[in-house]
């Protein structure tokens, strides 16, 4: 039985979701990383004689805690903040490039105009990133937030739906 040009099997669309994933957490990352030199975020203690007596996983991202909470539960054994980067970048690499695979599969499958496909789905894992991290503790409610750092998170994760539409649609017309 010969296949259509247009059937796409599921391996397939989680692959290509995969790389779109990774493509889209490689826009993501330079544009949070390109905010953060515009905003002039020097990733320095600010002179704050203090800054050394805090715990490091206090200032801590998000995927690093994450991380941490899930090695410390399953391994029962405490991760020292030497680790911090490194599971930054595991935990959000992983993350986006898991949502990928999501997205392969939802658009294997609709067919949607990857550029608002890609934006809808930016903002969905934003609004996941909440639902996750406000019950653990590590986020709180977006309604405490000013509006300009939820502006600047949403923008971070509508290029990162950006960058996986886009890449996704480009792979997919790779194939053809």
């Amino acid at each position: 039985m010969k296949k259509s040009q247009d059937t796409v099997t599921p391996l397939g669309a989680v692959a290509r979701g995969v790389l779109a994933g990774v493509a889209g957490t490689a826009a993501m990352t330079a544009w949070q990383e390109l905010s953060a030199r515009l905003q002039g975020d020097g990733k320095s203690d600010g002179g704050d004689s203090s800054a050394a007596d805090r715990d490091p996983w206090e200032s801590a991202p998000a995927p690093a805690k994450v991380a941490k909470r899930v090695l410390e539960g399953v391994f029962r054994k405490p991760v020292g903040p030497d680790r911090i980067e490194l599971l930054t970048n595991v935990t959000h690499w992983g993350y986006g490039t898991a949502w990928g695979a999501v997205y392969g599969l939802v658009q294997g499958t609709v067919r949607a105009n990857p550029v608002a496909h890609g934006l809808t789905f930016g903002a969905g894992v934003w609004a996941m990133s909440y639902v996750q991290l406000v019950p653990t503790g590590l986020y709180e409610p977006p309604w405490k937030y000013p509006p300009k750092t939820l502006a600047l998170d949403a923008s971070y994760h509508l290029v990162y739906g950006l960058g996986v539409g886009v890449a996704h649609a480009a792979l997919d017309a790779g194939r053809s």
